[in-house]
């Protein structure tokens, strides 16, 4: 994409929790950008030879950042790549996006962490990559952890496969207080899950499917907990799902256990009684599957009272020719950058379960304390990482609005709440009906 010229948004209402503007209120005001930064913020500029971008009736924040994404590159280019993904992120309204490491080859090595940054490298979202925990990421022999942080990688996962060995787990966690970057951990004992192709309860015995209880997530978060709570290294629960899992996470904070959690967009908007509903659609077979209504309350109460600390999409493309299948033959998991915010607006922000404010810093600064990473914020002399937003347009998804090379989504149909327009980051503008366009092309 060109480089935007120097910009000035105007009558936008600006939102910024925990920056400047202390109290988190929006405030209306103009910003001019200038060189990539924030040059000025005030109301009634008038600049001259400067573009403008009418922001009336708008909100603009510090950018977004989703911190689980598969971009798939390198090795599965047919599902995504880094270009179609982080495409698909900024339509989604991200400036920032942390991507996991179940590639062909896997980013266990230095080289392919720096690979991965090459080829981001140009683009208005900024890829983080997250190494391997584990040499191929079987569970076996730890990854050359200190390389990959001195190749970019900002945290450490096998995700896609649990650490299934504690001793290999502990150690990983030490090297994680020594270096200062956390274990992501994709939460599975695969001694209770293998076989199960959805959540274990009412509706797959109905439906006379292999399940997969809550207690596998469970037992894996509880080892976990204890791993970091002995060691101090920090622990990042991924996707979280459970009621177990949130209440074993509250009681750890509680005690003072480095971690931290995050909660998928779809798991708060759809429960297992949707594999059900659209006859096994495999859009609604993902991992951690759909749970149930009583599951979706707690993963809303631990986000309201603060247990559960980032939004994220655990975004996971897959061809059509991959999902065109059997349920039970199907891979696990569905795009979701670009619903990500309809759907936070429908399910958190409009029923009051956040307000805008508190969904706001969810997606902007929680994901960056986690991974150490700074934190954007709305102030004079600072980098210009905007995303602009709608937080009130209720729209329905149409295949035109996915960005990303596949489109194994539940939600084409669905009314969201709350629409992306336009991201600002690294001295580039990308406008949403813009990408849209690019992506035709």
């Amino acid at each position: 994409m060109p480089s935007a010229p120097d910009l000035l948004i105007q009558s936008a209402t600006l939102l910024d929790p925990g920056g400047g503007n202390q109290d988190g209120d929006p405030r209306e005001a103009d910003l001019l950008i200038r060189g990539g930064e924030i040059a000025q913020i005030g109301k009634n500029l008038s600049p001259e030879n400067v573009e403008p971008f009418d922001a009336e009736g708008l909100t603009v924040s510090p950018g977004w950042m989703d911190m689980h994404v598969h971009l798939r590159e390198p090795g599965f280019e047919h599902k995504e790549t880094i270009e179609t993904g982080t495409r698909a992120a900024a339509a989604g309204g991200f400036t920032a996006v942390a991507c996991m490491p179940n590639t062909d080859p896997p980013l266990d090595t230095r080289d392919v962490v720096e690979f991965v940054k090459e080829r981001a490298e140009g683009q208005p979202v900024a890829v983080h990559p997250v190494g391997g925990v584990s040499k191929g990421r079987d569970g076996e022999a730890l990854a050359e952890m200190g390389d990959l942080a001195e190749g970019g990688a900002v945290a450490f996962s096998d995700d896609g496969a649990p650490v299934w060995d504690a001793g290999l787990m502990r150690r990983a966690l030490e090297y994680s207080r020594m270096l200062g970057m956390p274990i992501i951990g994709h939460m599975e004992e695969r001694s209770l899950s293998t076989g199960g192709h959805m959540h274990e309860g009412a509706v797959s015995a109905r439906l006379g499917l292999e399940a997969i209880p809550s207690l596998a997530d469970d037992v894996m978060i509880a080892r976990d907990v204890l791993l970091a709570e002995t060691t101090g290294g920090s622990l990042h629960v991924a996707h979280l799902s459970t009621r177990g899992g949130v209440e074993l996470v509250r009681r750890a904070k509680a005690r003072g256990v480095p971690v931290t959690a995050e909660v998928c967009a779809h798991h708060l908007a759809l429960t297992d009684r949707a594999v059900e509903e659209t006859q096994f659609s495999t859009n609604t077979k993902m991992h951690p599957p759909l749970r149930s209504p009583e599951d979706v309350q707690a993963l809303k109460d631990g986000l309201a009272d603060g247990t559960i600390d980032a939004l994220c999409t655990d975004h996971a493309p897959h061809a059509s020719f991959e999902k065109e299948v059997e349920f039970t033959a199907a891979p696990n998991g569905i795009i979701g950058l670009e619903t990500a915010f309809g759907l936070i607006g429908r399910e958190l922000v409009a029923p009051g379960v956040l307000s805008l404010a508190e969904a706001v810093e969810k997606l902007v600064a929680a994901p960056r304390r986690v991974l150490g990473l700074p934190v954007p914020r709305l102030e004079e002399g600072r980098p210009a990482n905007l995303t602009i937003f709608d937080p009130d347009e209720r729209w329905t998804v149409t295949e035109h609005d996915i960005r990303s090379k596949s489109q194994n989504t539940p939600f084409l149909g669905a009314e969201l709440v709350g629409r992306p327009v336009a991201i600002y980051n690294r001295g580039r503008m990308a406008v949403n009906d813009e990408l849209r366009l690019a992506k035709a092309a």
